[in-house]
């Protein structure tokens, strides 16, 4: 939901580039903030980032994503989502 509403088609580019490398392997920036969740950072714009879990050793799971400016408020709901997959 939140990457559907957002207007910047080099934005959307980007973090679909990014979500690609990370199912490919190549994570990039990213950074674990605990109960198992990890941020990909984006260095583009506000400085987007997409929460995930991690399955297996090669399933990704999305949680949510949003931007520095919404990040405490991200990270708390990726929380959320993660426990209630059982993560």
């Amino acid at each position: 939901m939140w990457f559907r509403k957002l207007r910047d088609p080099r934005a959307k580019a980007r973090i679909s580039l990014r979500i690609r490398r990370l199912t490919l392997g190549n994570p990039g920036d990213v950074q674990p903030i605990g109960g198992g969740v990890s941020e990909l950072r984006i260095d583009y714009g506000p400085g987007y980032r997409v929460y995930f879990v991690q399955r297996e050793h090669a399933s990704v799971v999305l949680l949510n994503g949003g931007d520095k400016g919404t990040q405490e408020r991200d990270i708390v709901r990726a929380h959320e989502l993660a426990r209630s997959l059982g993560s």
